[in-house]
């Protein structure tokens, strides 16, 4: 049988009886989704790749608790959120740890084509303001936004995973987009930035 034919269950299954390569078909399952889980929480490319592979570790110890007849990422994406909120916790300057993020969202909001360089700078100015303006959310709120954006999940399966109503899924993200539009509006309704336009 194709190694991609193994359900998770039996992989789960068999690593709790000892097999090592059962739960290594699981860590190269899921090491790209957990990495990129692990940067949209935390921004910075070095602790997303520590922390998911921490995230591994610790279920690798903890395997006996698996649930086999329970999907296998959710359970381990409460690990890998664990480690992410204290990492940000303990981190003194979380700005530079979401660069990124920042950089990602201005991209998807003002395209990837080349720019003129005034495009650049305000290109620049705008990934600033939105890297602040994600580090200003509540923890649950950018949870929530990184499920949505970057992971692409729908609001039913984030609330599965939080084990929250959809309701609170739908007013954290509302929450979230609502603050991240008011920087961006605020950043185009500058003067010097209308001016700008206006003159070009």
């Amino acid at each position: 049988m194709n190694s991609s034919e193994v359900t998770d269950r039996t992989l789960v299954l068999r690593a709790q009886s000892g097999e090592r390569a059962a739960f290594g078909e699981l860590v190269t399952r899921y090491m790209q989704r957990s990495y990129y889980t692990a940067l949209g929480l935390v921004g910075n490319h070095d602790d997303a790749l520590d922390l998911s592979q921490e995230a591994f570790a610790r279920a690798f110890r903890a395997r006996a608790t698996i649930d086999a007849e329970r999907p296998f990422f959710p359970w381990l994406y409460q690990i890998i959120r664990r480690l992410c909120f204290n990492h940000t916790r303990d981190q003194r300057s979380r700005r530079q740890k979401l660069e990124k993020a920042g950089s990602w969202l201005a991209d998807t909001t003002m395209g990837v084509q080349p720019l003129s360089p005034e495009k650049a700078l305000e290109r620049a100015e705008l990934r600033d303001r939105v890297a602040a303006a994600i580090e200003r959310l509540a923890e649950r709120e950018r949870e929530a936004l990184v499920l949505r954006e970057f992971e692409g999940l729908r609001y039913r399966e984030i609330a599965e995973l939080l084990g929250i109503p959809i309701g609170t899924v739908m007013s954290r993200l509302y929450r979230a987009r609502r603050s991240l539009a008011r920087e961006i509006e605020t950043a185009w309704a500058r003067p010097d930035r209308r001016e700008a336009r206006d003159d070009g």
